[in-house]
C-alpha cells in the first residue's frame, strides 16, 4: 500500500478510478449480504467477459459453505472435459471460513487465510474477481477493505433496497442509510487509514423487468437519491431470464454460446442478454490491461493535412462493434423463430 495516498474527507464519495498499479491484479469484490441477488452469475459472466479480452482473471469463493461459484466452475470443467471444447477458465480459490472456536483466534485464521489466497491472485492475475457470502461474515468484511471496485447487485425490489437505506413510504425520501451502506462506510475507512486506494463503488440493479411498472420508477428515484447521498455509481445489471439458470449446471455463460455452437442454440433475446453483459462490464469502467494503457512519450510526425476523399470519409465513420460481432448471431436466431413459425 502507498504511504502517500491522502484519504479524502468523506472516504464514500465516489472518486475517479484510479490508474493500474504494475505488476497487480485489480480486485473487484462482489459483495451483497442479501442471499440470491445474482452475485455468483454476475461474477462468472464477467471473468469470462475479461478472460474473452485476453485478460487473466483468478476468482475467489467466501461463501464455502453453499459454495455457487465454486460448484459453477466445477461444472464448467467437467463440461469442457464432457464436450472436448475449449473454454477460457479462471484461477480459482474457495476460501473457508475458519473452524476455530475462540473469536479472536478464528478472525486471524481467517485472515491469513484471506491474504494466503489473494496476495499470489494479485500478483498473478490482471483481475481478482471475489465473491462474497449473502451474510455479514468476518471473511466479507475483509474482503471489502481489498476491493479496488465494489459491485453491489441489487434485485429490484423495495426489499433488497432495504439492504442500502430506509426509506419513507410516502414520500419515497431516503431517511438514512442501512446496514450494508454503514458497513460498506465502515470498511472504506479502514482501507483510507490504512492508505489503500479510493474505492468505486458501483450499484447494478439487477432481474430488471422489462415492464415499466411504477416499482421499477419508484426504484429508479429512491436509487438515484441514494447514489449521491452515499456514493455510489449505479449501473443496469441482468434482466431476469430463465436461460441464467439453464447455463449453470453446464457451468456456461451467455459469452460462451457463440464459441463452436456450446451450449443451447442462440435466440434473439440470448443475443439481448449478452449485450446485457457487455453493457455491464463496460459500465465497471475497471482500468485497461498494462499493453493497452502503455504510453508513448515520442512526438507525433508532423504532417500536411490533406482534404479527405470520400471514400475515406466513409471509412472513418465509428462502428458499433457489438452489432458487428453478433450480426451472424442475430441471422441464426431469426433463422430458428423462421423454422418454428
Amino acid at each position: 500500500m502507498s504511504g502517500s495516498f491522502q484519504p479524502a474527507p468523506n472516504p464514500s464519495i465516489a472518486q475517479t478510478q484510479a490508474a493500474r498499479t504494475p505488476g497487480r491484479g485489480h480486485v473487484l469484490v462482489i459483495g451483497n449480504e442479501k442471499g440470491g441477488s445474482g452475485k455468483s452469475t454476475t461474477a462468472l459472466h464477467i471473468a469470462v467477459s475479461l478472460m474473452s479480452d485476453g485478460a487473466k482473471v483468478a476468482t475467489l469463493d467466501l461463501d464455502a459453505r453453499q459454495g455457487t461459484l465454486s460448484r459453477y466452475l466445477e461444472n464448467r470443467a467437467a463440461y469442457i472435459k464432457r464436450k472436448g471444447v475449449d473454454l477460457p477458465m479462471p484461477i480459482h480459490t474457495p476460501v473457508p471460513i475458519s473452524t476455530l472456536n475462540e473469536r479472536s483466534a478464528a478472525e486471524a485464521d481467517e485472515r491469513a487465510r484471506l491474504e494466503a489466497a489473494l496476495e499470489p491472485a494479485v500478483s498473478a492475475a490482471d483481475f481478482v474477481i471475489v465473491d462474497t457470502p449473502g451474510s455479514d461474515t468476518h471473511l466479507s468484511r475483509l474482503a471489502h477493505t481489498w476491493a479496488d471496485s465494489l459491485l453491489t447487485p441489487l434485485n429490484d425490489s423495495f426489499i433488497d433496497l432495504d439492504l442500502l437505506a430506509r426509506v419513507d413510504p410516502d414520500t419515497l425520501k431516503v431517511v438514512r442509510p442501512s446496514i450494508y451502506s454503514e458497513a460498506v462506510w465502515k470498511q472504506r475507512q479502514i482501507r483510507a487509514v490504512q492508505g489503500g486506494r479510493p474505492v468505486d463503488w458501483i450499484v447494478m440493479r439487477n432481474r430488471l423487468s422489462a415492464l415499466a411498472a411504477r416499482n421499477k420508477r419508484d426504484m429508479s428515484t429512491v436509487i438515484e437519491a441514494l447514489s449521491r447521498r452515499i456514493g455510489f455509481r449505479v449501473a443496469a445489471g441482468l434482466s431476469e431470464r430463465v436461460i441464467y439458470k439453464e447455463l449453470f449446471l453446464n457451468g456456461l455463460t451467455l459469452l460462451d454460446l457463440k464459441r463452436g455452437g456450446t451450449g443451447p442454440s442462440l435466440t434473439l433475446s440470448h443475443v439481448a442478454a449478452r449485450q446485457e453483459v457487455r453493457d455491464l462490464v463496460a459500465a465497471l469502467n475497471l482500468p485497461p490491461l498494462a499493453t493497452e494503457s502503455a504510453p508513448t512519450d515520442e512526438p507525433a510526425p508532423e504532417t500536411t493535412p490533406e482534404a479527405p476523399s470520400p471514400s475515406a470519409e466513409a471509412e472513418a465513420q465509428p462502428q458499433s462493434e457489438s452489432p458487428a460481432e453478433d450480426a451472424p448471431e442475430m441471422e441464426v436466431a431469426t433463422e430458428g423463430l423462421r423454422r418454428t413459425e
